[in-house]
């Protein structure tokens, strides 16, 4: 991993010398929480033009980032960012809170985050996510590695959803997947096991041909019914 960032970096500084201003690692990799096969290495690069022959500069390295398996980077010029901070304000707080510099000066650590639409955001994001977890089981074929898999690429997702739904209800920021998970089950009187699971299995502690699929699944999304309306009920509540 670090040989592949530090050829990635390298990359962009040749690529766009005088545009590039940071590089920055963030998500489950910069949190101490990366799991081969499973999990991004996500990347954001801060430069000062983002106009198109400047993207265009940016291409060869980002190409080749992508062909490595990875996601290409984000790019954002400084005032692009600021401007856009209060619709992301998931993303940012998360950022912020938890990344590495591989390249340029710490801008996140003075960074604000405007809040004033993060309650709405962490909302719509939840119910969001519920809508396209239903429509992924009435899609996806009746076999265990199929529905294994619906399970394994959402739950990350719905981790840090849980973690943002309780910052929202004015609570302190859970430091995990399985704090926040603990927390919204607590919240919701709702029984976490599925999602401890597939955790495991994420993480490489459980095999997931052990795994009884079927049942992990209805508890899963019994898990994710219940944590979203009790979190929708308290939002409006508030």
């Amino acid at each position: 991993m670090e040989a592949k960032l530090a050829d990635l970096v390298n990359r962009l500084k040749a690529a766009a010398p005088d545009n590039l201003k940071a590089v920055v690692l963030y998500g489950s990799a910069a949190a101490g929480e990366f799991h081969q096969g499973h999990s991004d290495l996500n990347v954001l690069c801060l430069v000062g033009r983002a106009q198109s022959a400047d993207l265009e500069q940016l291409h060869a390295p980002a190409e080749w980032w992508v062909r490595q398996g990875h996601l290409p980077p984000i790019v954002f010029t400084f005032d692009e960012l600021l401007r856009s901070a209060d619709i992301f304000a998931i993303e940012l707080l998360d950022m912020k809170r938890q990344h590495r510099m591989l390249f340029g000066d710490d801008f996140l650590a003075t960074f604000e985050v405007p809040m004033r639409l993060h309650r709405l955001q962490a909302e719509r994001e939840l119910r969001a996510g519920w809508v396209r977890l239903r429509r992924a089981i009435l899609a996806a074929p009746s076999r265990e590695k199929a529905r294994l898999a619906i399970m394994m690429e959402s739950v990350s997702t719905f981790c840090a959803l849980f973690r943002h739904a309780i910052v929202a209800l004015g609570q302190p920021m859970p430091a995990s997947k399985r704090d926040a998970v603990a927390a919204v089950a607590s919240l919701a009187a709702a029984d976490p096991s599925a999602f401890h699971s597939v955790l495991d299995v994420r993480e490489g502690k459980r095999d997931k041909e052990l795994l009884a699929v079927e049942p992990t699944l209805r508890k899963y999304l019994e898990f994710v019914d219940a944590v979203t309306s009790d979190v929708d009920r308290r939002f409006e509540a508030l």
